[in-house]
């Protein structure tokens, strides 16, 4: 496992928890290193260069930026291995010119090293160098979850776009609205029951009839006193005016 963060936490507790072997895992800090590693009886690494030549697959849970830097010196000599990234909007062609077999591996799903996943229910898009390879990555992907499918790099990077709209900044519009309720002397919880509903009701209605709230009638009068509620934080109103108008939008064009 080349990497230790939030991903990385989850997919090899995961994987060790069906029975796969982790030999080793390698992250820039040996302490990163060494949490993960205890968890999965695994060897710690914190030196590219040390890491082992008898993994069958090496799977790279990395920052994007980073995939570059580290791909060469781990492919280098591990003709025989598979390597899989795990990244959402990076083409599988990082590979290239480094590696013969290897693929993309892509849990979509949001992580964090302090909460427990059920892994079986989180669909995982997989793509492949090539027939046999698709073939070892399915069957790892179905050894530790139920939603198993192919898709292909540029549509992987829509998916993982639609997931940073349904995702992070939903999560973001969350800390916002925690700032506003904690000013006024309430806490967060009060808003749970609303957002638990918001989330339940998706899976039932599509998205767009599901909206409710004064944007999608345009309510001016409404819009306008809110807006001006949010005088003293500029972005946070841009936010509310820019999503004003964009729910209005989509409501008439749904119509």
């Amino acid at each position: 496992m080349i990497g230790a963060g939030n991903l990385a936490t989850n997919l090899a507790k995961a994987l060790y928890a069906k029975g796969h072997e982790i030999i080793e895992v390698y992250s820039r800090t040996m302490e990163s290193a060494r949490e993960l590693a205890s968890c999965v009886e695994a060897t710690p690494r914190n030196d590219i260069n040390d890491v082992t030549c008898d993994a069958d697959i090496y799977i790279l849970a990395l920052k994007d930026s980073v995939l570059g830097d580290i791909i060469p010196p781990l492919c280098e000599g591990r003709i025989d291995s598979v390597f899989v990234h795990t990244a959402g909007s990076v083409s599988i062609d990082v590979f290239k010119g480094h590696a013969i077999r290897y693929g993309v591996v892509y849990p979509m799903q949001t992580f964090s090293k302090s909460r427990e996943m059920d892994f079986s229910i989180i669909p995982v898009f997989v793509e492949a160098s090539d027939k046999e390879t698709l073939g070892t990555l399915e069957t790892l992907a179905y050894s530790v979850s139920d939603d198993v499918r192919r898709l292909d790099s540029p549509s992987r990077r829509y998916l993982h776009l639609a997931a940073v709209f349904a995702c992070n900044f939903a999560n973001h519009c969350y800390a916002l609205a925690a700032d506003m309720v904690e000013r006024s002397g309430m806490t967060f919880d009060s808003l749970l029951p609303l957002i638990d509903e918001t989330a339940r009701k998706v899976h039932q209605l599509p998205p767009h009839k599901a909206q409710t709230g004064p944007a999608v009638r345009f309510d001016r009068n409404v819009i306008d006193a809110q807006s001006h509620l949010l005088d003293s934080t500029p972005m946070a109103q841009q936010i509310y005016n820019i999503m004003s108008e964009s729910i209005h939008k989509k409501s008439k064009d749904n119509d």
